[in-house]
């Protein structure tokens, strides 16, 4: 049986069509993406995310412990409250999960947040590897998460605050969060818009959303959040990247911090491996010349380099067009075409992000519009 947030009933009083995802009861909108997807490019909208995993990692060994599990180094965390984006990877260095982990400050530890299908497995991996070390993993069931994404995001937000909070918050950098009452708020996103990660009590996550709305916050379900995720270039775990995938394929070389090289994380060596001669693979942005709509593992034909393949594929609301995330050869041409069908599309090579806070980041192009039912 699939799990539930503690939001379950309000998506259901609310309407929404509600899927399984990752294990998890959740709603794919309230009927209509597009609109869903369109307030949080022009406005706010509002996220149960809930079914992301929170692990507190604690104990003399925890920063030991992450530094040999996370590709990114935790040591750049210097500040309490500042994050960073990772991958936990294997020994062959392929992509067990990607995390973000906040430094708590020198007691409370590290917070890393994980995807909601790999969580089990993500805390089973953390605790093999930690084996006898002075850590202590805490899996924070007891609380819920959710996601205000949007130009106008933070400011409704933080309107719901007290004046000192309202102040903490609204000062936070980005890839930074403080805790405010019984608010964890990080200032980060899966959007490419501003805005806020809020983790909080389980019992409080209903009042905080329908306060949300009653400002004007839209309710938001997975639907949007996959067409935002793609516009903004942003992978998703089990499609652009897994455990058969190493960071140098999947557009996140930037993730990894070979410095200091005396920090001997999990999948170290291969990558070096592969950065020394070079990925024969690369990750790329696909936008669609033609009719048609991209999906997921279509045929990228690049020539005589041979193909690559879709990881990610949608009609963009926002350019109205067909876009895509791929893997190709690295020598890959800028023109190219997809397999649709059987039918050779052209399609451009582009570099994600597609389209970040709001604004097109793809040169015009008179060809490229789709024109087809975006959900042929």
């Amino acid at each position: 049986m699939a799990r539930r947030t503690p939001l379950f009933q309000l998506h259901r009083s609310l309407g929404a069509r509600l899927i399984e995802f990752g294990g998890w009861e959740m709603p794919l909108h309230y009927g209509s993406q597009l609109a869903e997807h369109h307030a949080v490019r022009r406005a706010a909208g509002v996220f149960d995310v809930s079914h992301m995993g929170i692990i507190d990692v604690q104990g003399r060994a925890a920063r030991a412990l992450l530094e040999r599990l996370l590709a990114n180094d935790v040591g750049k965390l210097t500040a309490p409250g500042a994050a960073l984006y990772s991958c936990m990877l294997n020994e062959a260095g392929g992509v067990v999960d990607d995390v973000i982990a906040y430094w708590l400050g020198p007691d409370e530890g590290y917070r890393v947040i994980v995807n909601a299908a790999t969580r089990d497995s993500d805390v089973a991996w953390m605790r093999a590897q930690a084996g006898d070390a002075e850590v202590q993993l805490r899996e924070r069931a007891e609380l819920g998460m959710l996601a205000v994404q949007g130009p106008a995001a933070r400011e409704r937000f933080a309107g719901l605050l007290r004046p000192d909070a309202q102040r903490q918050v609204l000062a936070l950098e980005r890839f930074h969060a403080v805790t405010v009452g019984d608010f964890f708020v990080a200032r980060t996103g899966y959007t490419g818009e501003d805005g806020f990660e809020v983790i909080l009590p389980a019992p409080a996550c209903e009042p905080l959303f329908r306060e949300l709305l009653a400002r004007d916050v839209i309710a938001c379900g997975l639907a949007a959040r996959d067409t935002l995720r793609l516009e903004a270039g942003l992978n998703l775990y089990g499609h652009d990247m897994d455990a058969g995938t190493h960071p140098l394929e999947c557009g996140l070389g930037w993730t990894v911090a070979f410095e200091p090289r005396t920090r001997d994380f999990i999948g170290r060596v291969p990558l070096e491996r592969v950065a020394a001669q070079g990925s024969p693979r690369k990750r790329v942005g696909v936008v669609l010349e033609d009719r048609g709509v991209l999906r997921e593992h279509q045929k990228v034909l690049v020539g005589p380099l041979g193909s690559g393949e879709i990881t990610s594929g949608t009609f963009s609301p926002t350019l109205q067009c067909a876009i895509a995330l791929a893997r190709v050869p690295r020598a890959a041409p800028s023109q190219v075409e997809v397999d649709i069908r059987g039918r050779h599309v052209p399609a451009s090579i582009v570099t994600p992000p597609f389209v970040r806070h709001g604004r097109s980041l793809i040169p015009p192009r008179g060809a490229q519009r789709a024109v087809g039912d975006p959900h042929e």
